[in-house]
């Protein structure tokens, strides 16, 4: 009986490894161009890449704005954001999901910013991770002032940079 006990009271760790590693997460608190947080974004990995659940206000209400993963994980307002660098493109493709020859891993849909100036989304990327392969953990999530037109190169015209997070 006492075995019994031992090992019911063992198999609960030893799945802990396979659970931690199903269960990754990291945030992401959004800086807007004043410098100020201006939202949060939650990042879980999935068994394909990376679900990332974003609450970000003060952005242009009534319309839609583009939303990327960049290269570096620096959001500096001074320098409006410049320092997130390009988009994160580690299989050097063409930006878009419209393109020839994309999407990049950075890629992803535009959001869209409600009457109250917030945006809210649940967004999917299949073609990142949070720590393995084309990880994104250290590098930042980026809103831009316009939506992205998925072909334009190299960036889908999406205008000026809004706000800023790195995925910590």
């Amino acid at each position: 009986m006492k075995r019994i006990l031992m090992a019911a009271l063992c198999l609960p760790s030893l799945a802990l490894p396979a659970f931690a590693q199903q269960t990754q997460t990291a945030v992401a608190d959004f800086i807007g161009a004043d410098g100020k947080e201006t939202g949060r974004a939650a990042l879980t990995q999935g068994k394909d890449g990376v679900l990332i659940e974003v609450e970000v206000s003060g952005l242009p209400p009534g319309t839609w704005v583009g939303f990327h993963i960049h290269e570096n994980g620096v959001c500096d307002a001074k320098s409006h954001h410049e320092s997130a660098g390009g988009h994160f493109n580690p299989g050097k493709k063409e930006h878009g999901f419209l393109a020839a020859n994309g999407p990049h891993a950075g890629d992803m849909p535009n959001l869209y910013v409600d009457k109250d100036g917030t945006a809210r989304a649940h967004v999917y990327n299949g073609h990142v991770t949070l720590n393995d392969d084309n990880a994104i953990r250290g590098k930042a999530l980026m809103i831009h002032a316009r939506s992205d037109d998925y072909r334009s190169q190299p960036a889908g015209d999406a205008g000026e940079r809004l706000a800023c997070a790195v995925v910590k």
